[in-house]
């Protein structure tokens, strides 16, 4: 429960401005390998929550929790987040589930989780390569579809 005075629920239980929520996963495919990684996005409140999963066994093995706040270096009017991270070891999706995290809460100011999991058997250092680069494919999506206009 929250009590904070910048809480963006009003008293009929409503919410501000509304963000668009995947009905159907954002997907990215490495074609030559048939690797892919989805995402299916929510908004809870003014907040997001991603889960990405990908390989023949998506699951849950990394939880992000993003939250977004005023960058005190660089640009003026800049925006920066802070993560905090849970693994499940041993797990490696913390990569992928930080990286859409952050950039998506930095993008949109919203609070985000990100959940990520991703296994395919017998994988090999181009698999894992072929995966964080789809994650990277994958961040840039999001933030195009969610980020701030």
């Amino acid at each position: 429960m929250c009590g904070h005075s910048d809480s963006p629920y009003n008293g009929d239980h409503t919410v501000g401005p509304e963000v668009a929520v995947s009905l159907s996963p954002v997907r990215v495919e490495d074609q030559p390998s048939k690797r892919y990684l989805e995402a299916w996005v929510r908004r809870v409140g003014e907040d997001l929550v991603v889960a990405v999963g990908g390989g023949e066994k998506p699951h849950v093995g990394c939880v992000v929790l993003a939250q977004p706040y005023a960058s005190t270096k660089g640009k003026t009017g800049a925006t920066s987040s802070s993560c905090s991270v849970l693994t499940i070891p041993p797990h490696k999706e913390e990569p992928i589930a930080r990286n859409i995290a952050a950039r998506l809460a930095e993008a949109s100011g919203r609070v985000v989780v990100a959940t990520a999991g991703v296994h395919d058997d017998n994988l090999d250092g181009e698999g894992v390569a072929c995966y964080l680069r789809l994650g990277e494919e994958l961040a840039e999506a999001l933030v195009r579809e969610f980020g701030r206009s």
